[in-house]
């Protein structure tokens, strides 16, 4: 059964899933209809160390940079409409790759062109996070993130982190206005 997660909270994936090494960060949204632009929301992952910042820039992982140096992590893919059930958007986790000194995981989505289309995350709703084991396939964390984001063209939305030597997963839920560049700034990546 999947653990549900509110705003804050955090679960040992030991615990909700035993023995798991290989997970799927599953993003999915829905958009209210607007003036006929689309929205395209793009995941982003940060690997951190215990700075709190990216190592090097390739530990930014994005729709232009879809794996890690080290294999660890990977995008599926950039999903430019939203449509359909399910994920909108994937990131695939292979835990026993990660660097030792990576400590946190970052997930965070944007809103590609926001400012210009005039569009937050105010007009998303049922977004959700959800942690799957990529073996079985079956869905051991849920985060439906429930708050209005009016004002926000960024989110983090959960963030993978190792406590006392175990990974666990962490609700987050934090906006950004300015989109992504403030949120990739905070973790030290070059924006050039």
């Amino acid at each position: 059964m999947s653990v549900s997660l509110q705003k804050g909270g955090n679960v040992s994936l030991e615990k909700a899933a035993p023995g798991m090494s290989k997970c799927i960060l599953g993003l999915g949204w829905d958009t209210r209809a607007t003036d006929g632009v689309d929205f395209d929301l793009d995941a982003s992952v940060f690997l951190i160390n215990a700075e709190g910042k990216i190592r090097q820039d390739t530990d930014f992982i994005f729709y232009n940079n879809l794996k890690s140096v080290c294999g660890s992590v990977e995008h599926t893919g950039d999903n430019q409409t939203g449509e359909g059930d399910g994920d909108d958007e994937a990131i695939k986790v292979n835990l026993s790759l990660v660097p030792a000194d990576v400590v946190k995981i970052v997930i965070g989505v944007t809103i590609h062109d926001a400012e210009a289309r005039n569009q937050n995350f105010g007009q998303v709703s049922n977004a959700f996070m959800r942690v799957v084991n990529e073996e079985s396939k079956t869905e051991v964390i849920r985060y439906d993130l429930s708050e209005d984001y009016s004002t926000e063209t960024a989110l983090l939305f959960g963030e993978l982190y190792k406590h006392n030597g175990a990974w666990k997963f962490k609700a987050i839920g934090q906006g950004f206005a300015g989109g992504l560049a403030p949120m990739a700034r905070q973790y030290g990546v070059n924006l050039g």
